[in-house]
């Protein structure tokens, strides 16, 4: 059962949330917050296993929020999806930044909803095209030359080949059928590359990928 934690401080916002969830055989909600800072408290109560975490909020806002989330080793197995009432919000690059796993538009479909939650619990890092442009357009601006690679010594040539094609958006399918593997394959090279890199999830890696220079902003055309 997935267990997922609601954080919006509109009262009808999270009560749609959470009959959506709710109705799912394999979700649950375990709890709401109206601000950050009950949002982190019921994380350290509940452990869900997602939380779904508005941007603006009073007393904490989501950003805040997410960074205590994600900085405390004691909830690394908490993914947290930002909330934004637009695509491209303006504060989508440094949510991913403070540890989000991704992002989803507060008018969604149900089952982009239902999806994103299932995924980002699995692993996966949800970010949809319009949200990568945003990033690698946030990194094309900010960054002149990229950081230097040495985080990258620890991989081997095929990791970063890889890490490289999870940096333009690639499933593991997708890269299996690229570098003609199998898809399990894909998914252990992706899971090593994390592990030797020590980032959270995959849309950390998207961001060392453009940090370190291994993927440029032009490459997705």
């Amino acid at each position: 059962m997935i267990r997922v934690l609601l954080a919006d401080d509109q009262s009808l916002v999270r009560a749609g949330f959470r009959a959506l969830l709710d109705a799912q055989p394999d979700i649950e909600v375990a709890g709401e917050a109206a601000d950050g800072e009950e949002a982190v408290r019921l994380v350290r109560e509940l452990r869900p296993d997602a939380v779904l975490m508005d941007i603006r909020m009073p007393r904490l806002d989501g950003l805040a929020a997410t960074r205590a989330i994600t900085g405390d080793p004691a909830f690394d197995t908490v993914k947290v999806v930002m909330l934004t009432t637009f695509e491209l919000d303006e504060y989508v690059f440094e949510a991913i930044r403070s540890g989000a796993s991704g992002f989803l538009v507060k008018d969604a479909e149900p089952e982009e909803l239902l999806r994103a939650v299932r995924a980002v619990v699995a692993g996966d890092a949800l970010l949809s095209p319009g949200v990568t442009r945003r990033l690698i357009a946030e990194f094309a601006a900010r960054s002149k030359e990229p950081a230097a690679a040495t985080a990258l010594s620890a991989l081997t040539d095929r990791e970063r080949e890889v890490m490289a094609l999870v940096g333009i958006g690639l499933s593991n399918e997708e890269i299996a059928r690229r570098l003609v593997v199998s898809p399990l394959t894909a998914k252990t090279h992706v899971s090593r590359t994390m592990v030797k890199l020590g980032v959270r999830d995959r849309a950390q890696l998207v961001v060392l990928a453009y940090e370190s220079g291994l993927v440029r902003p032009g490459w997705l055309g």
